[in-house]
């Protein structure tokens, strides 16, 4: 090649990685995967939109007829605001039910993807968290636009990067969250522990609960306005929880006394064996004792000062790698559960939060693996596809590990108060102070 071309070459390598690196890089690689995403969900084997449109179209268009109003006139296994989503996505009538519920989500998601990059300069620790989400989602899969919880995740992201600044606001997002999937309120639980807002993040969440739970009492919903802590209760032990991973390889190694069973009424499928149901009882008392810890743990890192940059992160991700451990559902959405604390993560530390953005992105891989197009090899117990699992649970417990011994060293003696820096930006205060550290 002549001196020119060369010359050319390098500035158009260099230019590809300004656009990259630039917001309408980041931007057009959102619409790419997104886009990939929206045509999996339609267009893809093994039918990963079953949920919403045979169960969350079903119970939309129920409601909208004068049946039952699911959370009101009947038990149901979500908190009532999950309804919201569910019905909006009848707007365009129940035949583009599953198109109109993937432009929510999208659209969810684009909100907190345009609080992720502020309206700042572009710092380096928001590039990598953002280019880390999108490889997050593509590794996924569909799973990821799905389901009821990929509502709520751009919901916790966005409380999450607005917690030091604006701690009201997170928690009115948090809240609204977890009245969608449970799972955000350990997010307002690591806000209260670590924040120094406390009071207002109790009050805000407080208030909205009152509220919503009034609301729900007024539109007749008596106690099924709670009524899916006891419909969580009732369920077995699904095939895709980490305590299954024993009785699944007992199948997969010939025994008889061991198979997976449809529950036609909470719509999944189970185990059913010796110790299987004594198992699916333990993991309440273990999911307790491991948010205790947890508990306990941030407790003590708040008492010693820990700063809210360095210690909200790995706290929320140790609450969120509890709930999955030590539950008895384990379905694969609830690894979109992760990019939440992962990102808050690598916006404040990334090269601390390498590892369980590696982990993390290594567990959606293998999630998408079997499901959607290869569920069927593991409702047989192959044993390739039950390894899958297991390396899912090992890799599940290093976060966990990994998040502990974070939160326990971020409560180490004589840790230095970070002192409260205000900027205009989305993550605001102590955080935007922690983070300067590593850009």
């Amino acid at each position: 090649m002549t001196v020119g071309e060369l010359r050319e070459a390098s500035v158009r390598r260099h230019s590809g990685r300004r656009f990259l690196a630039g917001r309408a890089g980041l931007w057009s690689a959102f619409a790419l995967v997104h886009g990939l995403l929206v045509w999996l969900n339609l267009e893809a084997p093994g039918y990963p939109m079953g949920d919403v449109t045979a169960v969350y179209r079903v119970w939309a268009e129920n409601a909208a007829a004068g049946y039952a109003r699911m959370g009101i006139d009947v038990p149901w296994v979500y908190p009532i605001l999950a309804f919201a989503p569910m019905a909006a996505s009848l707007a365009f009538g129940s035949a583009w039910y599953g198109q109109t519920w993937l432009a929510l989500v999208v659209l969810l998601d684009a909100i907190a993807f345009s609080v992720l990059l502020g309206n700042r300069r572009l710092s380096r620790t928001r590039r990598i968290a953002a280019w880390w989400w999108l490889g997050f989602l593509a590794l996924l899969g569909p799973i990821a636009l799905a389901r009821i919880d990929a509502i709520t995740v751009p919901l916790a992201m966005t409380g999450l990067l607005w917690a030091a600044g604006r701690p009201r606001v997170a928690a009115a997002l948090l809240t609204v969250a977890a009245w969608v999937k449970v799972w955000p309120a350990a997010l307002v639980a690591s806000l209260v522990i670590a924040g120094r807002g406390r009071r207002d993040v109790i009050t805000v969440a407080m208030a909205l609960t009152a509220g919503i739970l009034g609301v729900s009492l007024l539109a007749g919903a008596g106690t099924n306005a709670v009524g899916f802590v006891a419909e969580q209760a009732g369920r077995g032990l699904q095939i895709e929880a980490p305590l299954a991973v024993a009785w699944l390889w007992q199948i997969a190694g010939g025994s008889t006394a061991v198979r997976i069973v449809y529950d036609r009424d909470i719509l999944t499928f189970q185990i059913e064996g010796p110790g299987a149901d004594a198992a699916a009882g333990l993991t309440t008392p273990l999911m307790a004792a491991g948010v205790l810890v947890v508990v306990l743990l941030g407790v003590r890192a708040a008492r010693r000062r820990a700063p809210l940059g360095e210690m909200l992160a790995p706290l929320s991700l140790a609450f969120v790698a509890v709930l999955m451990l030590a539950n008895k559902v384990g379905s694969p959405q609830f690894i979109t559960w992760l990019a939440a604390p992962v990102v808050l993560g690598l916006v404040l530390r990334p090269r601390r939060f390498a590892v369980p953005a590696a982990l993390a992105a290594a567990v959606a891989a293998f999630t998408h693996l079997i499901y959607p197009y290869w569920y069927g090899w593991l409702l047989v117990a192959n044993p390739a596809f039950v390894f899958l699992l297991t390396m899912k649970v090992v890799l599940l417990g290093a976060m966990l590990g990994w998040s502990l011994r974070a939160v326990w060293r971020a409560g180490r003696i004589g840790r230095p108060s970070v002192p409260r820096v205000d900027t205009v930006d989305g993550v605001r205060g102590r955080i935007d102070q922690d983070a300067n550290h590593d850009r």
